[in-house]
């Protein structure tokens, strides 16, 4: 008889295993926090059952919100259940319903209503909120270092700002940089499809691709590779266009390719004028094995280079041509004498508040 009972205790304990992963995904931090919280509502519902007139029933709130914050999707909405028991089981003790009280508890509801709904999108991800939110910090934060200019040797200098539409951490237009060891400056501006967060996950998406293919490929083979990617990982509406530099910093001579990107200007310090340069090709993502022609020429002593997106030239009121014409009085008049800050001083100065804007400055004193 004792055989039949010691194989029923290990598939129990198996049972409760199955039934923690299930809820909180198996990690020992993930159920402390989970048993950690039900201790916390038991303790708020014996209060407001015990003295309602010390823990009125909005204090439920408190283990709500926390778990909205801390539990992981699976898990929520049984938790959220609970409260709404213990709720329940405090409404005979209210001294007397009243309208201010069945607002309260309408709203309380409504509260539950919102945070399993949340749980419900996150579902997805298959973690807590908070974490979720951490994750997408932390890979924005790894995306745009990887968009960080090194510091270049003398004489060179580069610099790069991006202002996202309506201030977030998450902008559809981004800088791809190469390895500047070989003696050779790599970089892309790109902007994909749409504007502030929507196209922000987009862009962390493709400036990850983009990032390992710009240190493994010829200058001139960056740009069909891209597109070659786009269109064997397509999205909705997924394109983007870009404008990619490479820079030979021993000789100072340099090359340009763009696809449906506004054309990169080149400062000729003997002639005194920003002059566009011709690069042409199609956007990224639309046409098999499109072309981009080369436009290129040589960065001599006081000369420079911008890349830009379109928002910084670009407006619903605005054509392009003459936000580029725009671009270059700003330009003319703010960074003649010295380019040092003149990135960020053109990114505040123009272009619209309502789209992305990015934009890179490289020279040579």
């Amino acid at each position: 008889m004792t055989a039949p009972s010691a194989g029923r205790r290990p598939a129990t304990a198996r049972s409760r295993r199955r039934w923690s992963a299930f809820l909180v995904g198996g990690s020992e931090p993930e159920r402390l926090v989970l048993v950690s919280l039900f201790v916390l509502a038991t303790l708020v519902g014996a209060a407001m059952v015990a003295v309602p007139k010390w823990a009125p029933i909005t204090v439920i709130v408190l283990p709500m919100v926390m778990g909205g914050l801390f539990l992981a999707p699976r898990a929520l909405p049984w938790f959220i259940i609970y409260n709404l028991v213990l709720l329940t089981l405090a409404l005979p003790k209210l001294p007397s319903l009243t309208l201010r009280s069945v607002v309260s508890i309408g709203v309380l509801f409504l509260l539950a209503f919102i945070i399993m709904i949340g749980s419900f999108r996150r579902s997805r991800l298959g973690i807590a909120g908070s974490m979720g939110e951490s994750m997408l910090v932390d890979l924005s934060d790894r995306i745009q270092g990887q968009g960080v200019l090194p510091a270049l040797s003398e004489p060179w200098h580069a610099e790069s700002v991006i202002r996202s539409a309506g201030g977030t951490r998450f902008s559809g237009d981004f800088f791809v940089v190469g390895d500047v060891d070989s003696g050779r400056l790599d970089v892309s501006v790109v902007d994909v499809s749409g504007k502030g967060d929507r196209a922000g996950t987009r862009a962390l998406l493709l400036a990850g691709a983009m990032g390992g293919l710009v240190t493994a490929l010829e200058p001139r083979e960056f740009l069909p590779a891209t597109n070659a990617y786009l269109l064997n990982h397509p999205w909705q509406d997924g394109f983007a266009t870009a404008v990619h530099l490479s820079v030979d910093m021993a000789s100072g001579a340099f090359a340009v390719w763009t696809a449906g990107h506004p054309p990169a200007l080149h400062w000729r310090a003997g002639a005194g004028r920003w002059t566009p340069l011709e690069s042409e090709g199609p956007m990224l993502g639309l046409i098999p094995d499109a072309d981009f022609h080369e436009a290129g020429g040589v960065l001599r002593s006081g000369d420079a280079l911008m890349l830009y997106t379109d928002g910084m030239v670009e407006t619903r009121t605005t054509d392009i041509g003459i936000g580029i014409d725009r671009l270059i009085g700003q330009a003319d008049r703010r960074l003649r004498s010295n380019f040092a800050g003149g990135a960020k001083t053109l990114v505040d100065s123009v272009g619209g508040r309502s789209d992305d804007r990015a934009l890179l400055l490289v020279w040579r004193d």
